[in-house]
C-alpha cells in the first residue's frame, strides 16, 4: 500500500473528503518553494501535487506556465525537483507526494533511472499529462516500482475510452472538470457530479476533481460531489504576486477547510 492508498483509506474511514494542493517546484525559487511545501500539511493538505517545470506545458494556463518559467529561469530541473521532494521527506514521511508534469524530462533521464530516483526521493505517484492511456508499459513500470500512476479523465472521456483510462490507473483518478487549460474557467458541481459517479463506477477508485476550483466555497461545492478536490492556479497566483509563505499557507487553509467541510 502506497502513501496515497493509505491516505484515501484513512479519509474514507473518517468520512472526509481529500484536499490536494498543487505548487510548482522551484517557484519563485527553491528555498521559498520548499518552505511552502513543508507548510502544506499543517494547512490541511492531504496530498501534495508537485509540479515539474517544463518548457512546453501544453495543458497549463498562463499562471502555471509563468510559474514553470520562473522555476526554469532559477535553475530548476527534474533532478533538483526530486532533491526538493527528498528534503521535504526529511521531516515528513507520511504526506503523499504526486509529481505532475510532462514526459519529455522523464524520457531524457531514462524511465528506469527516473523511477528509481523518484522512489528514493519519496515520490508516491505520477501524473504525466501527455502520456496517453495506450502507453501501458510506462504505467506497469511505475506500479512495479511502487508508485501510483494516476490518469486524467475529462468531460470528453466517453464510455468507450473510459475503461482504458481506468485500467491503467491506481491511487485515484484525476478528473479535469473543464475543457481547456488550467485557470481558464470555473468548475460547476452540477456538471461534475454525474461525471464523478460515472468514473467511480468504471474505476473503483477515488475521483479527485481539479481545474476551475479557486475559492473555499467552490472547494466545498466540488468536494461535495467528489472524493476530493485539487487547487493549483489560485495558490500559485498568490506565490506569483509575492505573498509571504504565511499568507500563502493561510489561503491554503481556507481552501482545505472548504473541502473538509463538505
Amino acid at each position: 500500500m502506497t502513501r496515497i492508498d493509505a491516505k484515501f483509506a484513512a479519509l474514507k474511514s473518517q468520512g472526509r473528503k481529500a484536499f490536494v494542493s498543487y505548487i510548482m517546484a522551484g517557484d519563485p525559487d527553491y528555498d521559498k518553494s520548499l518552505e511552502v511545501m513543508r507548510g502544506l500539511p499543517a494547512a490541511g493538505v492531504d496530498v501534495i501535487e508537485l509540479g515539474l517545470p517544463f518548457t512546453d506545458p501544453m495543458a497549463d494556463g498562463p499562471t502555471i506556465q509563468l510559474a514553470g518559467q520562473r522555476a526554469l529561469d532559477g535553475g530548476m530541473t527534474l533532478r533538483r525537483t526530486l532533491q526538493m521532494a527528498a528534503a521535504f521527506r526529511e521531516a515528513d514521511d507520511t504526506t503523499p507526494i504526486v509529481l505532475m508534469g510532462y514526459y519529455n524530462p522523464i524520457y531524457s533521464m531514462g524511465v528506469a533511472a527516473f523511477l528509481e530516483a523518484a522512489k528514493t526521493a519519496g515520490i508516491d505517484g505520477l501524473i504525466v499529462v501527455d502520456l496517453p492511456p495506450k502507453r501501458t508499459k510506462s504505467c506497469a513500470c511505475a506500479q512495479a516500482a511502487g508508485l501510483n500512476f494516476i490518469r486524467l479523465a475529462t468531460p470528453t472521456t466517453d464510455d468507450k475510452r473510459l475503461p482504458r483510462v481506468a485500467r491503467n490507473t491506481s491511487g485515484f483518478v484525476y478528473y479535469v472538470s473543464i475543457t481547456g487549460i488550467t485557470g481558464s474557467a470555473e468548475a460547476e458541481a452540477t456538471d461534475v457530479g454525474p461525471e464523478v459517479t460515472r468514473i467511480q463506477k468504471a474505476s473503483g477508485l477515488p475521483v479527485i476533481v481539479g481545474f476551475g476550483v479557486n475559492t473555499p466555497e467552490k472547494s466545498r461545492a466540488i468536494a461535495g460531489v467528489a472524493d476530493g478536490v485539487v487547487v493549483g492556479s489560485a495558490i500559485v497566483s498568490r506565490i506569483a504576486r509575492g505573498d509571504s509563505t504565511a499568507d500563502v499557507l493561510a489561503f491554503v487553509k481556507t481552501l482545505s477547510d472548504g473541502a473538509h467541510s463538505a
